[in-house]
């Protein structure tokens, strides 16, 4: 597994970005995220998103991924049985918690799987600031995503990006993960913009919704790298 990198901005030294690609759903995803040097990549387990696969097809995917890549499991408000289900069967590295789970349920989580838990966090405006800190005290890492528009039927994976300004001169108290609206084209700025030292992306290497694109994966990594 990866070592879990922070934000630190510190302008003398070179900036080596990590990066995770979420909603894998085929071998051929596999292979293509390992080729380009990804660090981490993630199994969504959200049946509303074109993204979900079953425990079976994430196992499946998950033994091939190679020794030093590590296994992300995207979920959304999962029950304790689901979660029973999903560590049970595929080989994972790391929960995600995508929904509105409490600080409380992260160290419920944290303390059931003895697993690190990241927590994704959305943000519109200044107002969710608050959030950061609050799930940073209980969270090993978190994921700083746009905020879904109201009525959105994923939290998450739509494409969109947030002011980026909003968490310019933030300090984070854990490492964290940028996400929303990433692309080839505007990773470089995202990075400058933020000193984000991790980077999550899923549609924005997608030829169409839930379509990895090998072409598009291989140009984001080159672009942050």
């Amino acid at each position: 597994m990866p070592v879990l990198i922070g934000s630190g901005r510190d302008p003398s030294r070179p900036s080596i970005v990590s990066v995770k690609i979420c909603g894998l759903s085929k071998l051929a995803d596999v292979q293509a995220v390992a080729d380009a040097g990804a660090n981490y990549v993630g199994f969504v387990f959200f049946e509303k998103s074109p993204r979900n696969v079953s425990i079976e097809t994430a196992r499946d995917l998950a033994v091939e991924v190679p020794v030093g890549i590590a296994k992300v499991a995207l979920t959304v408000n999962a029950s304790n049985d689901e979660l029973d289900a999903i560590t049970a069967a595929v080989p994972l590295d790391m929960l995600q918690l995508h929904g509105k789970e409490t600080p409380e349920r992260v160290l419920e989580v944290k303390a059931r799987y003895g697993l690190p838990v990241m927590k994704a966090v959305g943000v519109a405006d200044a107002e969710d600031l608050p959030q950061l800190a609050k799930y940073g005290a209980v969270a090993d890492q978190l994921l700083v995503d746009a905020k879904p528009p109201k009525g959105a039927d994923l939290p998450g994976g739509n494409g969109l990006a947030f002011d980026w300004r909003l968490i310019a001169d933030y300090e984070f108290s854990v490492p964290w993960m940028l996400a929303g609206g990433l692309t080839p084209e505007n990773a470089a700025e995202a990075v400058r913009m933020t000193g984000a030292s991790q980077l999550d992306l899923s549609s924005g290497v997608e030829s169409a919704p839930g379509v990895k694109d090998a072409g598009m994966i291989d140009a984001f990594m080159k672009a942050v790298r």
